[in-house]
């Protein structure tokens, strides 16, 4: 019994893994997918559409190192392909929703009144309608167009960068410390470089991480629907949806795009922060 409790004291003693340690292991993790990602192409000169029939749902070997598909394609090759686009539609997805979020919310916070309502407003609007049937719609008037996709995607995410952004500067732009630099005679870039920025910065920087792994998840869900890309693009979503009808014949083959969008959207949870008991 003491041994026992000793050991539950133990537990409870122990500090949480500090969140730069987190943070690491997820840039760590997000560092060797994008070396993947780049790599493979430049060493491994496979064409990813291209089809061997005598070596369908092959398993690993020294032609295949992960093995081929129901074409007879190869997964390294698909795999590296598919990571490259996923990873690719996220940043741009993440770039194109935070500018005018984060513009905008400074924008209602700065002006207030009307401005600050019809903004509000406007993003009430959008919070009506779920994210996902939002880029459902989208997408679905312009099936397989990579605009469309991360657009819609983008139209999703730029609320949470508006919401954070005014809040926040609501906050810091009522502070004396920005009262005094007006008195001063500091115009806005000036306000915004010195006393929003290094504010917001920590929070988007966050809020970015987050929304980049719930694009990626947004753009395999879509890929997995079939409303996506269309084939023979290699997208992980996609890729699951074709070998599907095999997992019986070749489990370990449709277990790599899911494991690649797990360590993808891990590593993207991991860099947004939090401490892990």
């Amino acid at each position: 019994t003491l041994s026992s409790s000793s050991a539950a004291s133990d537990v409870y003693k122990r500090q949480p893994v500090p969140r730069a340690t987190v943070r690491f292991i997820g840039l760590a993790l997000l560092a060797a997918l994008v070396a993947f990602a780049v790599c493979v192409p430049l060493f491994w000169g496979v064409d990813i559409a291209k089809q061997d029939y005598s070596a369908i749902l092959a398993g690993v070997s020294s032609a295949h190192p992960l093995g081929t598909d129901h074409l007879g394609r190869d997964m390294l090759a698909r795999l590296a392909a598919a990571v490259r686009l996923s990873l690719g539609l996220a940043l741009v997805s993440v770039a194109t929703a935070a500018i005018p979020g984060v513009l905008l919310g400074i924008l209602a916070a700065w002006k207030g009144g009307w401005a600050d309502k019809g903004l509000g407003l406007l993003a009430e609007m959008f919070l009506a309608l779920p994210g996902l049937l939002l880029v459902l719609l989208i997408v679905a008037i312009y099936p397989g167009s990579f605009l469309a996709l991360y657009g819609a995607v983008a139209l999703v995410l730029w609320i949470e960068y508006f919401r954070m952004t005014r809040a926040l500067a609501r906050t810091v732009l009522a502070s004396p410390a920005v009262a005094a630099s007006q008195l001063l005679g500091f115009g806005p870039a000036y306000i915004i470089r010195r006393h929003l920025w290094p504010e917001l910065a920590p929070m988007l920087m966050t809020i970015a991480a987050f929304g980049a792994a719930a694009a990626i998840m947004a753009i395999a869900a879509l890929g997995f629907v079939s409303v996506g890309v269309k084939p023979p693009t290699a997208e992980l979503g996609l890729m699951i949806t074709e070998l599907l009808p095999y997992f019986a014949e070749a489990p370990s083959v449709i277990a790599l795009p899911i494991t690649v969008i797990f360590l993808i959207v891990l590593s993207l949870l991991l860099i947004a922060g939090g401490r892990k008991p």
